[in-house]
């Protein structure tokens, strides 16, 4: 990718807009793709300087700071293997993840409270030789930019190894851990054609124009940055657009995308459930294009808002930490809000039974990918130091996501949830987000999690977990009228049995809701 794409751009279009970034301290920082290739080259100098050699594993722990545009790449230039990491992280968290991975470098953004959770981390994380920071000075850390800027000017070129040293098309570029919603994070592998499986990502999704500005709103710990911040989007030919925001304020956001004209917008179902709040007539949205979002399955009200207040469509994609997009609405298509579309190209989604045959319309099954012919480019490698669980996901005829969904008559593919978190009451089979799809209309719902309980005669009966909207007050009369709303949406078996409000609900260090652990707690 470095050298194929990056250095192919700044040879053939070296003025060509790569990267715009700012920051809530109104910084901004334009590269083209010569300055990219340059400053990737120095930094692959300054990593082999420290040590860093092919197969060499480094985890960055950088938000959404510019320098990870140069990093990354330059990780890619050695073969050493990327671990982006979120400053979430905490003191635990990074010794599992540099002991699992053995990372042999850190490097991290300046902010104290993460650098503190490293260094308390260190004691216990034998295999990490150095921590580096990319922002001014610390005691036994490396000084990024000082060190880079005394390279000498023959550092500006990088030169492809050759040889043993050489990367090959099946060797680890990336490692990326998963979210962890039961059980340890498992260590997702993707090889070097990895970044060929987003030109669908980025062309064919995200729709991003050539000599545009796209931007996911993903920090840079997260593989849905790499989804919308770097590979297709550069390989399409698009700039990617930055902000480095310290937390998601909706106001800014949109002044950014009208300032900046943005052209593409990929953002979860979440993140547009703020936006639609805000008064969008204050803001030049001109610029704005195509609009995209993926995590979660969208509510239509929040599509019929975004595209009532800005005659935009919003369209869903589906995929995960181990895939490039695996199905989406794509142009053309015809938008139905929640439904996650169709197969992406170069994949071949499935819903399939227990008998291993198609679904029928409406018969819920699993989503899989067909492997008979080979695995598709953006497939993950394999789980690292497991050969078991490589295996059991790679070597049949299908790959598992470990989801449930079934068709419509269309053919469109509509998420039900994970395999482990379906609702099995009365023999029906009931959907967490179905249900929590109708309880997030009501104005009292801000955040809502399904779950199943234990019942004598139905096996198990459905209970919602809510926190409430500022304003609203928990109690048996609000109760009732959330069942009762939800009876005039949804089928009586899966109207909420049992409703508890709570402060908040138990969440991965990504955000996702550990429904496993409100069940482990009910039961």
């Amino acid at each position: 990718f470095s050298y194929d794409v990056i250095d192919r751009y700044a040879e053939l279009a070296p003025e060509k807009r790569a990267l715009v970034w700012c920051n809530d301290e109104n910084e901004e920082k334009f590269f083209s793709f010569k300055e990219i290739s340059r400053d990737s080259q120095r930094t692959a100098h300054f990593l082999t300087k420290h040590g860093i050699k092919k197969g060499d594993v480094v985890m960055l722990i950088l938000r959404r700071r510019y320098e990870f545009w140069w990093l990354l790449p330059a990780l890619h230039r050695i073969g050493a293997i990327a671990v982006p990491a979120t400053n979430q992280l905490l003191k635990h968290d990074l010794i599992y993840r540099c002991n699992a991975a053995e990372i042999k470098m850190i490097i991290s953004f300046d902010d104290g409270n993460v650098m503190k959770q490293i260094e308390e981390a260190m004691p216990e994380s034998k295999s990490v030789k150095e921590l580096v920071s990319v922002k001014g000075s610390r005691e036994g850390w490396i000084d990024f930019h000082k060190e880079l800027d005394s390279l000498p000017e023959e550092c500006n070129v990088f030169e492809r190894p050759q040889g043993e040293n050489a990367t090959k098309n099946d060797d680890t570029m990336l490692m990326y851990f998963t979210s962890g919603t039961s059980g340890y994070p498992k260590m997702v592998l993707h090889d070097f054609t990895y970044p060929l499986g987003h030109i669908a990502t980025a062309k064919f999704w995200q729709n991003v124009m050539d000599d545009g500005l796209h931007i996911s709103v993903a920090e840079t710990g997260w593989a849905k940055a790499v989804w919308g911040k770097i590979y297709g989007q550069w390989i399409s030919g698009t700039a990617v657009f930055v902000y480095d925001m310290v937390s998601f304020a909706p106001d800014l956001f949109f002044k950014k995308i009208a300032h900046y004209k943005v052209t593409t917008f990929c953002a979860p179902p979440t993140a547009y459930r703020f936006l639609i709040r805000q008064d969008l007539s204050k803001y030049d949205l001109s610029s704005l294009k195509y609009c995209v979002t993926a995590g979660e399955a969208m509510n239509s009200e929040v599509y019929n808002k975004f595209l009532e207040k800005t005659g935009i469509k919003i369209y869903e994609g589906y995929g995960q930490t181990e895939s490039a997009i695996l199905a989406g609405t794509f142009p053309g298509m015809e938008v139905k809000p929640g439904s996650m579309g169709k197969s992406a190209p170069g994949y071949d989604v499935q819903i399939i039974n227990h008998d291993g045959k198609k679904c029928q319309p409406l018969e819920c099954g699993s989503i899989v990918i067909n492997l008979k012919n080979g695995k598709p480019a953006g497939l993950l490698k394999g789980y690292y130091k497991n050969e078991e669980q490589t295996k059991k996901a790679l070597s049949g005829e299908w790959y598992d996501t470990g989801d449930t969904a079934y068709y419509d008559d269309d053919g469109y593919i509509w998420f039900v949830g994970r395999n482990d978190d379906l609702i099995k009451s009365a023999g029906y089979r009931i959907s967490p987000f179905e249900v929590e799809s109708v309880l997030q209309q009501h104005p009292s719902v801000l955040e809502c999690a399904v779950t199943g309980i234990t019942a004598p005669k139905r096996g198990q009966a459905v209970k919602a977990t809510i926190v409430l909207t500022k304003g609203y007050t928990a109690g048996k009369e609000l109760e009732i009228e959330l069942k009762t709303f939800a009876t005039e949406h949804l089928a009586l078996y899966k109207i909420p049995r049992l409703i508890e409000f709570v402060e908040e609900l138990p969440k991965t260090i990504s955000g996702k809701i550990r429904r496993v652990e409100i069940r482990q707690k009910d039961n």
